[in-house]
């Protein structure tokens, strides 16, 4: 079976987002290895992987050696501010785009480095997943957004099946609330 799975923002080779971030780890190498590792623990080689931004500081050559550790073949990549290097290696990726917006088993998504507060779709059942904020921007109440943040998820990536019962959860919550 193939699995759907959604994150952002691991800033390979950024030294500076460990403290930013307040990520615990010692140094970029440690960072680096412990993303790459709870990553390719969860996602499989035929497995998809949506990325929202954010994906590593450097040139190219480090950007495609980051992309070639990555189990999945089937990486479908969102640009975020600091991919300046992913659009000289654009071909090792599905695609590469600023927004999208796809359809994974039956659900509209609208995938953006960025958060918005409403997208196509927004008030006719379409998610909204996000990275950019690391955690710091607090949830639109109702809103069936989230963010996607490596930061937001124990460094590991989120499970479509996990982003389905979390958006459920505010669904649910708001109409009971009414």
């Amino acid at each position: 079976m193939v699995d759907v799975w959604f994150t952002s923002d691991f800033h390979f080779g950024h030294a500076n987002i460990i403290r930013y971030c307040d990520r615990p780890f010692s140094s970029v190498a440690e960072m680096d290895e412990a993303i790459l590792d709870r990553l390719n623990s969860c996602v499989k080689t035929t497995d998809h992987l949506y990325f929202l931004g954010d994906f590593c500081i450097g040139g190219p050559v480090a950007a495609a050696s980051y992309r070639e550790r990555i189990r999945s073949k089937k990486i479908q990549f969102t640009l975020g501010n600091h991919d300046k290097a992913i659009k000289k290696i654009a071909d090792q990726f599905v695609w590469v785009k600023e927004i999208a917006e796809v359809n994974v088993q039956n659900q509209p998504i609208v995938l953006c480095h960025y958060a918005m507060r409403v997208w196509n779709r927004s008030h006719h059942g379409a998610w909204h997943l996000y990275g950019h904020s690391h955690s710091k921007l607090p949830a639109a109440e109702g809103s069936q957004s989230m963010d996607v943040c490596v930061d937001t998820n124990a460094f590991h990536p989120y499970h479509l099946d996990e982003i389905r019962t979390r958006l459920a959860l505010i669904d649910n919550n708001e109409s009971m609330a009414r």
